[in-house]
């Protein structure tokens, strides 16, 4: 997508923001995807599939980055540091800053070929389907486990990793036959994806060695000891205070499965018992607060993942998305609390999405006389 979007004057960093809200906040209300399986894999004793299912109108925070990504969008509304990035490559400067990542890989020509859009299509159809095969395959479907099963005690890295291969094995077979390119372009093409992955892979590392640091100091359990001894009293406010809880320890820790880890278990044993509904709404205030801290971590891999992917400096995707970030988040705590008194999605969440659309008329209305004033 980098020169379609250049083409139309589209910044780096909201190429960055774009690739994120459409990563994480998507996967985490995928039924079919490794985020399923890990999440279910969590909650010991019960159904885990079927409460991811029942959780995902609740995961507030994933609609209503979804609703507001669109919004930007359609309504034109930039605000904080992306509104001068955009305003510069508008001008032409899709960096804003001297900073130009991967600038040996722009400069390299790209070829006229016989590409179509199912070039483009197919290859991820397949990807897709590889991965899911590779999934279930490792959670033993093929040796007489049901699918649900299968996929919830699925080895999510190493299905990956399998459907990743037949996939581009397949790929390369794609374009040979179509002679869109030739098996020695396609293998040319194997060490300048790796040479490209090196910057993120490094970043990851580091990112992976704080993390690690941050676990040996204790900050999970603190958090885990804090959430289960205030849980008394507050049980219509609980979804809510999760919700920040999971966003400060995703943060923190840069990783949002590792918090759904922590947090899940908690709120199962304080609410199995008492208040499946509220149980249900708790369990996808986790995700979404995860979701969040891990949208907003510098150290985070899906935040080091999309600036790598946009070819975007990643100090300025973190600091420019983190004001849209913010946004949804407090959307969505108004709507943590709206939910815990309701305990229903019909009412909560079209309250969340018309708030959220009212800030962005807001925020639209507020730049547009500041843009007049400045004229």
């Amino acid at each position: 997508m980098r020169p379609v979007t250049d083409r139309h004057k589209v910044s780096r960093a909201k190429l960055a923001y774009l690739i994120d809200a459409t990563a994480a906040p998507v996967c985490i209300i995928a039924p079919i995807s490794s985020w399923a399986a890990a999440v279910s894999s969590y909650v010991e004793g019960e159904d885990g599939f079927s409460i991811f299912i029942k959780a995902i109108p609740y995961n507030f925070y994933a609609l209503l980055t979804i609703v507001m990504m669109v919004g930007l969008t359609v309504m034109k509304i930039e605000f904080g540091s992306m509104r001068v990035h955009e305003k510069n490559a508008i001008k032409g400067d899709l960096y804003t800053t001297p900073d130009r990542p991967f600038a040996n890989m722009e400069n390299k020509s790209i070829k006229e070929t016989k590409g179509k859009v199912i070039d483009l299509v197919i290859p991820v159809l397949i990807l897709v389907v590889c991965c899911v095969i590779g999934m279930i395959y490792t959670g033993g479907f093929f040796n007489g486990t049901d699918f649900i099963t299968a996929f919830s005690q699925c080895s999510a890295s190493e299905g990956l990793a399998i459907g990743s291969f037949f996939g581009l094995l397949a790929t390369m077979i794609l374009y040979s036959a179509r002679r869109v390119l030739s098996f020695k372009e396609c293998m040319d093409c194997v060490p300048e994806g790796f040479q490209a992955m090196v910057p993120a892979i490094l970043i990851l590392t580091f990112a992976w060695t704080l993390k690690t640091m941050t676990d040996h100091l204790g900050a999970a359990d603190f958090v885990a000891n804090a959430m289960s001894s205030s849980a008394d009293g507050l049980m219509n406010l609980l979804p809510a205070i999760i919700f920040l809880v999971g966003c400060f320890l995703a943060f923190a820790t840069g990783t949002s499965w590792g918090t759904f880890g922590i947090l899940i278990p908690i709120v199962v044993a304080v609410f199995e018992n008492s208040n499946p509904e509220l149980m249900i709404i708790s369990i996808s205030a986790c995700m979404a607060g995860a979701v969040c801290g891990d949208h907003c971590s510098p150290i985070s891999d899906t935040t080091i993942m999309s600036s790598a992917g946009a070819q975007c400096n990643h100090v300025n995707h973190v600091s420019t998305q983190l004001p849209y970030a913010m946004t949804a988040a407090a959307v969505s705590f108004v709507t943590y609390i709206i939910a815990g008194f309701t305990q229903t999605a019909w009412i909560s969440l079209p309250i969340g999405i018309v708030l959220m659309l009212a800030v962005l008329l807001i925020i639209r209305k507020r730049h547009g006389a500041k843009d007049m004033a400045e004229s």
